[in-house]
């Protein structure tokens, strides 16, 4: 195999060892690199190089502090200028707002600035922020596509938002920050582009800009989320009694009960939409999933990685059940050997429903994301892992609570969910709309129309 094709795509810095005496550089360059870029490495060692003595060399090493990056002094004046000629400010952020977190939400508290986020963002922006307007994209929630567009002005901080088509255009004016210089203005056109650190240069923004006073702006969107908000919580709030089980109830079931420095970790696919909208993140939370690579069944695999990095602390997996069927029972033998204390969720609709949402947004009739799943519980306890299975919404709580009290091991919660549960956005472009009318026009026509009525009978609440 080589290494170096097979790698390429994910890692930082792959290289094989094929003379002890590179011992020191090539391992040395792979933690650097792992540390600093903060990100995998790979090395790969032929079994004669590793049976081979290590050279006589010193094996200690210097990792230098972060540098410390700024716009420079005419950027950073520009600035100034545009956040104080502005009558509205509105903040969108990303991952890279994760050490800067509490200097962003003074600066949004300074500004009346509502503060919209990314989906990596969600973490460090939403907990104990007065201004938190929710998410924009396809898994959308409350006040923040309004709020980016309606402001004057748009301070995009550390965030590489790869879907334009919700970005603001020409009316409004953009500023984007962002360490690293081949993200400015690759998304959206930009009015100034600076390259820095968040933390550093909202920490050198505070005192040089002037306060609002005006708040209406701010007010304005927060009542749209907390009307979102309200929306949200249909089927949570009838999740107890409406059967099948609510994707909605369980994440926010979930999220209620999970201890306050739990893990969450989301499978690509509608998983990742109940976490983005139903798990509540916390100043010692931590919410994972595969963000810029989108690969399937990353949840119980990465969960996993925490568990055994992080003993002690709750790993909980949303898993797909096509994603756990995929790999998650392969990796299910792993965590009964370590005896890994874990859990993972399985959302058993028996459907790839993200691709099946996809296919209805096309315009097409849903076709090849149907399948027969297996009882997950007793598949887990044949393999030696707890199994519990969960298809009363009565039952949600007190099976949760069990399964995150369990501590001898790995368990799998199989939870059969509502296959027709949507998750509508807070805004949904003309083509979104378009696809899915035409969509339920061709499935009428085709005759099924019954799959049609029951998809809208079920999500009466929300759309």
């Amino acid at each position: 195999m080589n290494p170096y094709k097979f790698f390429e795509a994910a890692s930082l810095y792959t290289a094989r060892l094929v003379n002890p005496e590179q011992a020191r550089a090539v391992i040395n360059t792979a933690i650097l690199t792992a540390v600093l870029e903060k990100g995998p490495t790979v090395l790969s060692i032929p079994g004669d190089v590793a049976a081979a003595d290590a050279p006589d060399q010193p094996t200690d090493f210097t990792i230098a502090a972060p540098a410390i990056l700024k716009p420079s002094d005419t950027d950073f004046d520009k600035l100034v200028r545009m956040i104080d000629e502005a009558k509205t400010v509105a903040i969108f952020g990303g991952d890279g707002c994760r050490e800067g977190r509490d200097e962003v939400v003074e600066l949004a508290c300074k500004l009346k600035a509502p503060v919209g986020y990314a989906f990596r963002g969600k973490q460090w922006l939403e907990h104990d922020n007065p201004n938190a307007v929710g998410m924009t994209g396809l898994m959308g929630y409350g006040g923040a596509y309004n709020a980016l567009h309606e402001a004057d002005l748009l301070l995009m901080l550390g965030t590489d938002f790869p879907f334009s088509e919700f970005l603001p255009g020409a009316s409004v004016k953009k500023v984007q920050i962002d360490k690293n210089p081949k993200h400015i203005g690759r998304r959206t056109p930009l009015d100034l582009g600076l390259v820095g650190d968040i933390k550093s240069t909202v920490s050198a923004l505070l005192p040089a800009v002037s306060a609002k006073t005006n708040g209406e702006f701010l007010a304005r969107q927060i009542a749209r989320t907390e009307s979102f908000h309200k929306q949200l919580q249909h089927y949570v709030e009838k999740g107890p009694a409406t059967k099948p089980i609510r994707p909605e109830f369980l994440a926010a079931t979930l999220s209620e009960i999970a201890s306050d420095d739990a893990m969450f970790f989301a499978d690509t696919g509608t998983a990742c939409i109940w976490l983005a909208r139903h798990i509540s993140g916390g100043k010692n939370r931590r919410l994972f999933g595969s963000f810029s690579w989108a690969s399937m069944a990353n949840a119980a695999p990465n969960a996993l990685g925490c568990a055994l990095a992080y003993p002690g602390r709750q790993c909980i997996a949303l898993c797909g059940d096509g994603g756990f069927t995929m790999l998650g029972m392969g990796d299910l033998l792993t965590q009964i050997e370590r005896r890994t204390p874990m859990v993972q969720v399985i959302l058993n609709n028996e459907k790839y429903d993200f691709v099946h949402i996809e296919q209805q947004e096309a315009g097409f009739i849903p076709s090849g994301v149907e399948f027969k799943n297996p009882n997950f519980a007793k598949v887990a306890e044949a393999m030696g892992a707890k199994g519990i299975r969960i298809e009363d919404p009565e039952d949600v709580r007190e099976g949760l609570a069990e399964a995150l009290a369990y501590k001898d091991g790995p368990v799998v919660v199989d939870a059969v969910v509502d296959p027709f549960a949507l998750a509508m956005p807070s805004h949904s472009p003309f083509h979104t709309v378009k696809g899915f009318t035409l969509s339920f026009a061709k499935q009428v026509l085709s005759g099924r129309v019954d799959t049609v009525i029951k998809e809208i009978e079920r999500n009466v609440g929300i759309v």
